[in-house]
């Protein structure tokens, strides 16, 4: 029986999270699923241009699991790109980097990453209501309204 995963901290979800090879039709085409993390690391260590240890502290795992994770994610883009497959990216083992928090009476708040893992919110912090819920994370340039609960 294995441990069980770490949550591993992201920034965001990406705002596109599936791509298409031109000229060939979605019925016959295979998929490669990137999991969110994974495209994290791709971020970070690609794009941004940490060092592998900068990356996992920022992703809260050892460098050798950033290690892996990237290479995974690496494995499988290089696949969709010489293979002509879609790339999707959902799902994973991650937790955002900021979470927002409302309560019945409509106050938010923001709570860490670092605050979640040591001691979730149980109370809203404005009027102490314990009816308080998670807003789920959209992907940025998303816009949603959140409809207070009755």
């Amino acid at each position: 029986m294995g441990r069980i995963p770490k949550f591993r901290c992201v920034d965001s979800i990406p705002e596109v999270t599936f791509f298409k090879p031109v000229g060939i039709p979605y019925r016959v085409l295979e998929e490669v699923c990137l999991s969110v993390e994974e495209a994290e690391a791709i971020r970070l260590k690609d794009l941004e241009n940490l060092e592998q240890k900068e990356c996992a502290l920022r992703m809260n795992i050892s460098r050798p699991t950033f290690h892996r994770i990237l290479g995974k994610a690496r494995r499988k883009l290089a696949s969709a790109l010489l293979n002509g497959k879609a790339i999707r990216i959902e799902g994973g083992t991650f937790e955002m980097k900021i979470r927002r928090f409302f309560c019945i009476n409509g106050h938010q708040w923001d709570v860490s990453f670092k605050d979640m893992i040591s001691c979730p919110p149980q109370l809203c912090p404005t009027c102490e209501s314990p009816n308080i819920m998670a807003i789920q994370p959209q992907r940025p340039g998303v816009t949603g309204k959140i409809k207070k609960p009755k």
